[in-house]
């Protein structure tokens, strides 16, 4: 029994309720179905801003072909990721990646955007809404049906904007030039705005997800020396990432150092959470690692768009003028 009570302590926790089972596969299922339509949307605004420019009509033909297949297969995988990771680690990753936007948005120069952080907070994003649903469905009495209502609502918005970027891919050059598609006429006067809906979106969802975040990490405290203990080497840990996650965005960005930052921060977690967390919450930073992965490889292309548009969007660095001495201060400190 002791051999089996140790082996057992490296193992996730599994509730021992069957509805406790259907009720993280539907969360996951909503926060995958949250990712889903973030994805969509940025590929319709990421297709026709290539569509407008002459330069990058190869891009857009890359990123109008999709496949039914590929979207099932990604919106079931994470379903899968977000079942099994665990609303602890889940609200890590959330704080993480508020104060890594934070620091972003403050280190861009003034009316600049990063296109790349709609994407780079996909997972972030599907982990915020798991972990709110957890929050606020945590006692309720009818959980499982209010899950159910919020599955059958993500999945029908889901399956518009998925019908609405075949749509685009395949009749958006046709109908927006012979101006008889209100679905097309609308995204021509309007795939501007797409952009900023998000930003006003997503800013709503991370505020809701961070103080979820919070209350879920605190419940497991039993005292406020537990919470100070856990709370002080997650601040040092958050706060060099930031540091780290600064001197990133001063370089050009590149495919590679987006890896890299997903390395550098799961393993700053792993490192944290081996010092003050749980075994479970270190199989769940592995989980989390490859779901990270996965959102960064399924959104490949797009990202690659993004960064090129950040790239052009950048100011040019300040050149320093040399200074040179007028005649009449030479002669003055001649004499």
């Amino acid at each position: 029994m002791g051999l089996l009570s140790y082996v057992a302590s490296f193992l996730p926790e599994v509730p021992w309720s069957p509805w406790a089972g259907v009720d993280s596969f539907l969360q996951g299922l909503v926060g995958a179905c949250a990712v889903s339509v973030l994805y969509n949307f940025m590929k319709v605004h990421l297709y026709i801003l290539c569509l407008n420019d002459p330069e990058k009509q190869k891009k857009a033909s890359v990123l109008g072909a999709s496949s039914r297949l590929g979207d099932l297969l990604h919106l079931l995988l994470l379903t899968f990721i977000y079942s099994l990771l665990g609303p602890r680690v889940g609200a890590l990753v959330v704080l993480e990646f508020s104060l890594r936007a934070v620091s972003m948005i403050l280190s861009l120069h003034k009316g600049t955007r990063s296109s790349q952080l709609f994407l780079l907070c996909q997972f972030s994003l599907g982990c915020g809404v798991t972990c709110s649903l957890d929050y606020l469905h945590e006692g309720a009495p009818h959980r499982t049906w209010n899950l159910l209502l919020a599955v059958g609502l993500a999945g029908l918005i889901v399956w518009q904007t998925r019908r609405m970027c075949q749509h685009v891919a395949v009749m958006y050059q046709l109908h927006s030039s012979n101006r008889y598609c209100g679905v097309c006429l609308s995204l021509l006067a309007s795939w501007h705005d797409i952009p900023a809906v998000l930003w006003r979106a997503l800013k709503v969802a991370f505020l809701v997800s961070d103080l979820a975040a919070v209350a879920v990490i605190n419940r497991d405290f039993l005292s406020t020396a537990e919470a100070v203990r856990f709370w002080t080497p997650l601040t040092i840990c958050y706060t060099l990432l930031v540091i780290y996650m600064q001197e990133e965005q001063h370089q050009n960005p590149t495919e590679q150092m987006a890896y890299q930052t997903v390395f550098v921060r799961m393993g700053g977690l792993l490192i944290l959470m081996m010092t003050v967390g749980r075994w479970a919450d270190i199989l769940h930073i592995f989980i989390s690692l490859v779901g990270e992965l996965w959102c960064l490889v399924h959104a490949a292309a797009m990202l690659d768009v993004c960064r090129e548009e950040d790239y052009a969007e950048r100011p040019p660095p300040a050149r320093k003028i040399p200074t040179s001495r007028s005649p009449r201060t030479e002669t003055t400190l001649e004499r």
